[in-house]
């Protein structure tokens, strides 16, 4: 048994936190990306979420595509090339797929008209992808 914070963390209720990068606009806008490493966190993804706060995004590397089943809320879904500049931006209601770009490496899913702008070249703060 391991504990955490004074509790005793046992089983898999205990989620060990997921990577967190920050990523920059060329406006000043920043978003605290979370960067899903394990297949279980790909999976997982923004599942059993109520919203995203406006300042908070999932960079899923290596993708091409998101798709937003189960999800409760609309998200923006930022295609973005392997230099981190977008390629296009898909507003996805819930329970939608959004269709592969196939110049596209990652995907940076954001809430709902918070999302950059195609052309935007979006740049690490803390952390690296």
């Amino acid at each position: 048994m391991t504990w955490a914070g004074g509790v005793p963390v046992t089983g898999t209720r205990y989620r060990a936190p997921v990577r967190r990068i920050v990523l920059a606009g060329p406006d000043g806008v920043r978003f605290d990306a979370e960067v899903p490493e394990t297949r279980r966190e790909r999976a997982r993804g923004l599942l059993g979420r109520p919203r995203l706060p406006a300042d908070h995004a999932m960079l899923i590397p290596n993708a091409r595509s998101v798709h937003t089943l189960g999800m409760r809320f609309p998200i923006d879904a930022a295609f973005l090339d392997a230099n981190l500049v977008v390629l296009s931006v898909k507003r996805l209601a819930a329970r939608r797929v959004a269709l592969p770009r196939l110049r596209a490496r990652h995907v940076l899913e954001c809430a709902a008209g918070t999302g950059p702008r195609p052309g935007d070249r979006l740049r690490t703060i803390a952390g690296a992808i």
